[in-house]
């Protein structure tokens, strides 16, 4: 989602400058964090400009695909997330701007798309449940490395490369 500053500066003179529109963060998908899948999230705002800052105020919604912290099975989470992120066409960026989240504008071009997913990223939960009852005839038995052993299921298995030493214990057993 990128704005041209010339634009949001002519149309800011009387009323805000608003946007609505679809934004694709499917690159989410690929980073290391538990988002499985996200559709592209729906973003409408408005900017307010005040001297040599862009103020702008938006809300994403959308919906993604996270893992249940019980079964691993997917869980589909819907999000409303409100963010407020502040912009300055100063030349003069230093440190107290950087310590107020105050970002610097390079160029003619503003893009909202990093912040918008650095939202995303934020409201991420620590975990969520699936409520389907099902769910355990759903999740996955085996992955990558790891098999799920249930307590009903255990049994004496003996690692081959020990399979010797059982043979021993037998002998013990039969002398006494």
């Amino acid at each position: 989602m990128k704005f041209s500053v010339a634009q949001i500066k002519r149309t800011t003179h009387n009323e805000p400058f608003t946007f609505d529109g679809k934004v694709d963060v499917s690159e989410l998908e690929t980073m290391n964090n538990d988002i499985r899948n996200i559709e592209p999230v729906h973003v409408s705002g408005q900017c307010h400009v005040q001297g040599e800052q862009l103020f702008f105020s938006f809300t994403i919604k959308g919906k993604m695909i996270l893992p249940c912290a019980r079964t691993l099975v997917d869980v589909p989470y819907s999000f409303k997330i409100r963010a407020d992120e502040v912009f300055s066409l100063s030349t003069y960026y230093g440190e107290e701007e950087m310590e107020n989240e105050i970002h610097p504008i390079d160029g003619e071009m503003l893009d909202l798309t990093p912040y918008i997913k650095e939202n995303i990223l934020l409201e991420v939960p620590f975990r969520v449940f699936s409520d389907d009852a099902n769910a355990k005839e759903n999740a996955p038995m085996n992955g990558d490395g790891w098999d799920f052993i249930s307590n009903e299921k255990t049994e004496q298995k003996i690692d081959p490369r020990l399979k010797k030493l059982e043979s021993l214990l037998k002998d013990k057993k039969k002398e006494k």
